[in-house]
């Protein structure tokens, strides 16, 4: 049986968010198969539960939001990029914040965490959502169209393809593909970092976002190049952190896909709409599990290695 997975004992991390600036603690502990992915704002008079799904998701600006009532949690992504990389089912998030953590601004370090606590598999199968029939989204058109989509595939696979003319962006890779089956989320797309133009910064503070950005937590360019003294992890960082966004956002439907997604200039909005548009579709997807491991596509069957 190809098995749920948790993790074996908890573990924590300190950091800033991103958009708010605040301090915040992060505790990871293990949970009950079949509980899914749930975020408990602990700094609550009366702490609240913030289970993931697509619907959960209300806000897309820049990061994705997910919502119980009142209580919210912001750029939940790098951390849901994390979980489906390394396969972890059922997860207790307990935040102090309304932000999660920057940290480096990859998913790295949450991978780091993640390995860290141990990763065991539990005594239910694992659930995935199949996709039988092509699922589609797309806004704009000519020069500004942007699309993503979903389609059959024994696996999964990623595509996705930039296009910011930008100097410093448009001299690295542009298209990126990864699949599960042959690559390893840790080495080749959890280093990716997020990234914003400093023309971008003043408006973005002008409006109570990106309070905690900085060189040592995002990739910065100016009108030319990047500023980081480091450079960049990646030949195509950027739109290997594109890859990352849409695994954590596709992960917030709250089962891993089977399936192939590509996409061109899609972001938070898009990835949401997209899963949306799949669950009201009861026709295009299913609900399945293995029996046998020797059955499920490859890339899932086996713990991720550690670093």
């Amino acid at each position: 049986m190809l098995a749920q997975r948790t993790l074996k004992t908890l573990t924590k991390a300190v950091g800033v968010g991103l958009h708010s600036g605040q301090r915040v603690e992060l505790t990871l502990r293990p949970a009950s198969p079949d509980t899914g992915i749930v975020f408990r704002r602990i700094d609550l008079a009366e702490p609240i539960d913030i289970p993931v799904n697509a619907e959960a998701v209300t806000d897309t600006r820049l990061a994705s939001t997910i919502s119980a009532g009142q209580a919210k949690v912001l750029t939940v992504e790098h951390l849901m990029s994390a979980c489906a990389g390394l396969g972890i089912d059922n997860l207790y998030v307990d935040i102090t914040a309304e932000e999660v953590p920057i940290l480096d601004g990859s998913a790295s370090s949450f991978v780091f965490l993640l390995q860290s606590a141990g990763v065991v598999e539990q005594s239910l199968p694992k659930r995935f959502v199949r996709v039988l029939k092509p699922v589609e989204v797309y806004e704009g058109e000519g020069a500004n169209i942007k699309w993503a989509r979903l389609t059959p595939y024994h696996g999964y696979k990623l595509s996705f393809e930039i296009d910011f003319r930008h100097p410093a962006v448009d001299s690295t890779g542009q298209q990126v593909v990864f699949d599960m089956s042959d690559g390893v989320y840790a080495r080749d797309i959890a280093r990716a970092r997020t990234f914003g133009f400093t023309k971008d910064v003043e408006m973005l503070r002008a409006n109570g976002l990106a309070l905690g950005g900085g060189l040592d937590n995002a990739i910065v360019m100016d009108d030319y190049k990047v500023l980081n003294t480091d450079g960049l992890r990646y030949d195509d960082e950027f739109v290997k952190h594109k890859i990352l966004d849409a695994m954590g956002d596709l992960y917030i439907l709250g089962k891993p896909l089977l399936a192939e997604y590509s996409a061109f200039r899609s972001g938070h909005a898009m990835n949401n709409r997209l899963l949306r548009e799949l669950l009201s579709r009861p026709d295009a997807y299913e609900v399945v599990t293995f029996e046998k491991e020797a059955q499920a596509p490859r890339g899932f069957a086996h713990l991720q290695p550690s670093w």
